[in-house]
């Protein structure tokens, strides 16, 4: 099946003896023995299994594994590994999952914050410990570009696990796994849901080994588990991510070619931009460039703050992926030890008429 398709039908398992086209919700949290394979919800539940079968097939993976946050799927990683591993990780990452590095696992493990677009910053970090190089491509919120399969062979030298958080590309315009990547990594929050009332997450792997068999450990005896309804409702959005994905991306392009001619914008970041550092090695990678949009306003966090309260259709808001079109300074979400410039506005770029989302912009740019 070709994508469009395979996202149509793939996560459609019909359990129900009557045939309904739509797969039904089971709600129930407990199955009857010698029945089937279904025992207890918080295990297996015959609306997970039909979104993690849908999310293996995506990312072309063996199995998947869904949990009820992106945090909780990141983290189940990092519950994995032994004490004392040491991990390779962006300096510039979603503040969620950094947090979970460093004060969840304080002691743990141990972690080292690197440029990861710059080779030679990975290769000195590398330690005989190293066991996970964590790779976040397109960034979050400066939208750097990693090479995946140049850090595949890093990973592979040194006999350890790249992750790669693809939450921003999705699997309709990069595929991680093929480009070498051990394990892949989502917020379904954001572009599977794609309607920003959907809370979770996903970790996809290339290959059902001894290290894949720990994460589902901590995913079944750590019971961070989606409930049935949003694995429903995960599978139903779904459907339409690939041509709302094509949407996102084509308005992004727009707004981005837009903010990088306008004089009251200092810097604009968006790896579809031929001067963006990381255009060639996106394009080598990716066959679109997504719908997160990031800018610098001439000024300050003053400034940058008076543009967001000026704007009629972009709601000031954390997230993204949504149909609608959101935007927050990323440095008062992340926190005073932030690397975020003050000045730097993310926006995830809706579906509404880009001529609506120009107009907006200009009055509140001007």
């Amino acid at each position: 099946m070709r994508f469009e398709t395979l996202t149509i039908h793939k996560g459609n398992l019909i359990t129900d003896s009557a045939k309904p086209v739509v797969q039904p919700i089971t709600l129930s949290t407990t199955f009857e023995h010698g029945a089937g394979e279904m025992m207890y919800t918080r295990a297996n539940n015959p609306n997970r299994k039909a979104l993690e079968d849908l999310l293996a097939a995506m990312e072309k993976g063996a199995d998947a594994a869904a949990f009820s946050s992106g945090n909780a799927a990141g983290t189940a990683v990092f519950q994995a590994l032994k004490p004392g591993s040491h991990i390779v990780a962006p300096d510039d990452m979603y503040h969620g999952l950094h947090n979970s590095m460093v004060q969840l696992f304080a002691g743990i493990l141990e972690v080292t914050f690197v440029d990861m677009s710059n080779l030679e910053e990975v290769k000195k970090a590398i330690r005989p410990n190293t066991r996970l190089f964590w790779v976040e491509t397109p960034s979050n919120p400066l939208l750097k570009i990693t090479d995946i399969r140049k850090i595949s062979a890093l990973a592979k030298e040194q006999k350890a696990i790249l992750a790669c958080d693809n939450t921003f590309a999705t699997p309709v315009f990069q595929n991680p796994i093929d480009l070498g990547a051990d394990i892949v990594m989502h917020s379904s929050t954001k572009y599977f849901g794609g309607h920003s009332d959907i809370l979770g997450g996903a970790l996809i792997t290339k290959e059902v080994n001894p290290f894949w068999e720990k994460v589902k450990i901590v995913q079944r005896v750590g019971g961070a588990v989606p409930a049935p309804m949003d694995c429903y409702l995960l599978c139903r959005s779904i459907r339409t991510l690939a041509y709302r994905m094509k949407g996102h991306t084509e308005h992004a392009t727009i707004l981005a070619e837009y903010l990088l001619n306008h004089l009251n914008v200092e810097k604009v970041f968006y790896p579809g931009l031929i001067s963006h550092p990381g255009h060639e090695i996106a394009a080598s990678q990716m066959s679109g460039f997504g719908g997160i949009v990031s800018f610098m306003v001439k000024g300050g966090a003053e400034e940058a703050d008076l543009v967001v309260s000026k704007l009629h259709y972009f709601a000031n808001a954390t997230s993204l992926g949504g149909v609608e079109s959101l935007i927050e300074r990323r440095a008062a979400v992340e926190g005073p030890n932030t690397k975020t410039p003050q000045n730097l506005l993310r926006v995830s770029v809706g579906l509404e008429h880009t001529d609506d989302l120009l107009e907006d912009l200009a009055q509140a740019l001007d």
